[in-house]
């Protein structure tokens, strides 16, 4: 089994409760929008096991250390991760794309802010968005998500509520 931390739109802003509720992940994904070169030294002092895309606010120097997209396998799943990408009935073409030349069983993407967990049943995949962990931007409540892997299962899947956005604990 692999447990899985999964958190994106960090915007500069590494809430120290991260650590805490991801102290036992295996894995670490952030979906884009970091912010600063800082939160990529965050994430990989949490997790050694860390992969992550740039997002539309990175900088030149965060894309030159975090791609795009990533496809990756996490035991017998395959996965499929970008920043900009849609959800199922609304994928930007470019993604859609990808996904049907991919044909990942769970597709991660970040950039709306607003927290998704949804089937595709056009493309046999589950798509999750897990909302932003940051300050910038309109949602209302800061989220991130945990889940665990066995061979291609996904299992014990859970919100956390890292409190309001723009309110500092």
């Amino acid at each position: 089994m692999t447990r899985v931390g999964l958190l994106s739109d960090t915007h500069s802003y590494f809430d120290p409760k991260i650590a805490e509720f991801f102290k036992d992940v295996d894995l670490l994904i952030h979906g884009g929008d970091f912010g600063s070169l800082e939160i990529i030294d965050n994430c990989k002092a949490l997790c050694s096991n860390f992969i992550g895309v740039s997002g539309n606010i990175d900088n030149i120097k965060i894309k030159a250390e975090m791609p795009l997209n990533q496809s990756f396998m996490i035991e017998d799943l395959k996965v499929f991760m970008t920043h900009i990408g849609g959800y199922p009935g609304r994928y930007t073409k470019r993604v859609r794309s990808l996904l049907e030349k991919e044909k990942p069983d769970l597709y991660i993407c970040g950039h709306s802010h607003i927290l998704k967990v949804m089937r595709d049943k056009k493309l046999d995949l589950l798509h999750i968005n897990p909302g932003a962990c940051g300050h910038a931007g309109f949602h209302a409540i800061r989220t991130l998500i945990r889940f665990s892997v066995e061979g291609k299962e996904i299992d014990n899947l859970e919100v956390i509520e890292l409190g309001k956005r723009g309110k500092i604990d």
